[in-house]
């Protein structure tokens, strides 16, 4: 590539949380413009990049980012737990900062460090109240009308957590694929499977709507940890062992905070070759 083409190309970073991976695309600076097009050529691991969720970094007037999120078929998601995490230790890492706000479709959030190379992030208030997950009519949130008894939650997208003896003992592609397009959730949803170890602690296996299978996932582990003590079967202050790894749920008044680690893994440039192609 010429220094021309380089200096055109649209730069990336690939980032992961608990092997939920991220392409994130910093314009703050200015870059090719980000569609579902782009997001899907992307999000194909053998004719793109490859990851669970693509992140857009955009300046924001009032907070020290804005992010934008989409699925690997190019839907949009209005939050991403895991990959806010991965980028506020990025943005920490280069402004020296301990604490930062980032925007959201979701909402302003507070990130900090945790110390140890953890960082944190407040999700914000669970959304209980079944228009606002949103669900297609009235219902009890806490037991939906759904064979196998799930709870219903929103964290910015909607979730849909079945409590069950063995987690292990699921096939996750096909119920997850099974209950994503669910009749009662008009947005589509993710899919939690639960198993409860303790009071204090819990396994989760994750189906996100739009993506698949993942290695792990923060709002799905933020939404696991609301129902389960909703429920009464763990406290508010959880371990998530998920596929990937472990992340600390605390449900706090001001809302569910998400501690856990992160990792920058490479940065990239997409060839203006690439970019013309999706044109």
């Amino acid at each position: 590539m010429t220094e021309t083409a380089a200096a055109t190309a649209t730069r990336f970073m690939k980032m992961h949380g608990l092997g939920n991976d991220f392409v994130v695309i910093d314009r703050r600076s200015g870059s090719a413009s980000v569609t579902p097009a782009l997001a899907r050529a992307l999000g194909d691991r053998h004719f793109g990049v490859g990851f669970d969720q693509l992140a857009v970094i955009e300046p924001d007037p009032d907070a020290d980012a804005r992010l934008i999120f989409y699925n690997a078929d190019g839907s949009p998601s209005a939050t991403c737990g895991n990959a806010t995490r991965c980028i506020a230790r990025f943005l920490m890492d280069d402004t020296g900062a301990r604490s930062l706000s980032l925007r959201t479709e979701r909402g302003l959030l507070a990130a900090e460090d945790a110390g140890g190379g953890l960082t944190r992030v407040n999700m914000g208030a669970p959304l209980l109240d079944w228009h606002e997950v949103p669900l297609a009519r009235h219902c009890d949130t806490l037991h939906l009308p759904i064979a196998g008894d799930p709870v219903a939650c929103g964290m910015g997208n909607p979730h849909c957590t079945f409590f069950v003896p063995a987690v292990e003992d699921v096939d996750v592609p096909a119920f997850g694929a099974a209950h994503e397009h669910h009749p009662l959730f008009p947005e589509r949803t993710n899919v939690e499977v639960v198993q409860v170890l303790s009071d204090s602690e819990i396994r989760l296996r994750i189906w996100e709507r739009g993506t698949g299978v993942t290695l792990a996932s923060g709002s799905c582990s933020c939404a696991a940890a609301v129902a389960a003590a909703r429920r009464g079967l763990t406290g508010r202050d959880v371990t998530v062992r998920v596929d990937g790894g472990t992340l600390e749920i605390d449900w706090r008044e001001d809302g569910v905070w998400m501690t856990g680690p992160t990792a920058h893994v490479f940065d990239g440039i997409l060839t203006p070759d690439f970019l013309e192609a999706l044109a």
